[in-house]
């Protein structure tokens, strides 16, 4: 499979984040830093309990490094006849084939891909908080349309109060604009609702978040300093931590096999010591070795070189889905920013236009009752329908970034 090319990807995103991945804050807005985010990430409690585990491979990592075998202490005491016979000695088993080596570079495999599991998590978290601030603005402007429309429609019913006792319109019209108006403040309600529920969701993400604080300049993120091209994107994809995670679980199973093998080979102990016979000092070396007669381990040597066999195929399995996701996540962002660019020059000034000539229209009698609530509802739609394409080409712009395992790298060149 070849990679979807990306070039286009490089003005898509030069145009889309500038439109902002978020609303334009309020003249008041406080500017929050990358560092202000990264802070509110880590009072995660998934993040803080991660963290913790990465501090505990840290200390096994300590402990693996450390030598294999103690010393033991070895004591002897017998009587025979009228003397006390007693031994005291040291053992010492022989890491003959150093495998305290490979339980090193095993741990050093271990630590590693601990770190790139956090560091995709704060990723993934990152992703999960930008989500949700746009997932809120979302909710913000659906809430405005929403209020918007059934202040218009309350206004409409006054009119149309006012203009049927004057026997301008029929009682039809009155209906229909009370049956309008109802069906709204379900709709108005709803809104509010899920504008609540985001703002909840965007709290509980970034506990000290209020909505005066702008979390990315005017400008968004400038990924124009990004070079996009297949090489470029070949290189994100093999230093994605998920790759990584993958690569290093490899190793770590190359490390069980060779561990499984050197089992199969038996280290000597050897020992000295010193004592009392028949009240004849003694001085006295000891040997021994395990003779792996009765199970020499070479199955379990074999079985581990299998599952490294398996972990390899399981790292073509993750690269090859995570290029699969770097190419849909792209195709998506371009699809979205198509549409939603088209929808921005359909609707470029025709917004308060339409508004106005539909209410010149009604006045004058051009158009009735019923036609101008349909009307009224479709511009309703139109605009929505703009708000959610905005939201998905900000959603797929941050799947992107996260399919790239570039957001970290996003967030810090943030001025």
């Amino acid at each position: 499979m070849k990679f979807y090319p990306v070039k286009q990807a490089l003005a898509l995103l030069c145009v889309s984040l500038p439109i902002a991945v978020y609303a334009s804050p309020a003249p008041t807005a406080t500017a929050a830093s990358p560092s202000w985010l990264t802070q509110q990430i880590n009072k995660n409690p998934e993040v803080i309990a991660a963290k913790e585990n990465l501090n505990a491979v840290f200390s096994l990592t300590e402990g693996q490094k450390k030598a294999l075998y103690n010393p033991e202490l070895a004591t002897d005491v017998s009587r025979e006849g009228q003397f006390n016979n007693f031994t005291i000695g040291i053992n010492q088993t022989i890491d003959l084939w150093d495998k305290r080596d490979q339980r090193s570079k095993k741990a050093d495999f271990q630590l590693v891909q601990a770190k790139q599991t956090f560091s995709y998590l704060i990723q993934e978290k990152t992703a999960e908080a930008l989500k949700a601030l746009v997932n809120y603005q979302k909710s913000q402007m659906q809430a405005k349309i929403a209020r918007e429309k059934e202040q218009q429609l309350d206004t409409l019913l006054n009119l149309v109060a006012k203009r049927q006792q004057a026997g301008d319109v029929s009682q039809v019209d009155a209906e229909l604009t009370s049956l309008s108006l109802s069906q709204t403040l379900n709709t108005s309600a709803q809104a509010q609702v899920q504008l609540a529920n985001a703002k909840a969701k965007v709290i509980e993400l970034m506990p000290d978040w209020t909505s005066s604080i702008q979390i990315l300049p005017t400008q968004g993120i400038a990924i124009d300093r990004y070079k996009i091209d297949e090489q470029t994107t070949r290189q994100w994809l093999n230093q994605h931590p998920l790759v990584q995670i993958a690569k290093l679980q490899w190793q770590i199973s190359k490390s069980d096999a060779y561990q499984a093998l050197l089992a199969t080979k038996a280290d000597p102990t050897f020992g000295v010591n010193a004592g009392k016979t028949n009240n004849d000092n003694t001085l006295g070396l000891s040997f021994s070795m395990p003779l792996n007669m009765r199970n020499d381990y070479s199955s379990e040597a074999r079985a581990a070189n299998q599952q490294a066999v398996a972990v390899e195929s399981q790292l073509q399995s993750v690269l090859r889905k995570q290029k699969f996701a770097i190419q849909a996540t792209t195709e998506s962002v371009l699809a979205y920013k198509n549409h939603y660019q088209r929808w921005q020059k359909l609707m470029q000034g025709r917004d308060k236009r339409i508004a106005d000539l539909l209410q010149k229209q009604w006045r004058s009698g051009d158009m009735n009752t019923r036609e101008y609530l349909l009307a009224l509802q479709q511009r309703a739609e139109g605009l929505l329908a703009g708000i959610e394409l905005q939201s998905q080409f900000k959603l797929s712009q941050i799947d992107w970034l996260l399919a790239i395992g570039q957001i970290d790298v996003a967030l810090k060149s943030l001025k």
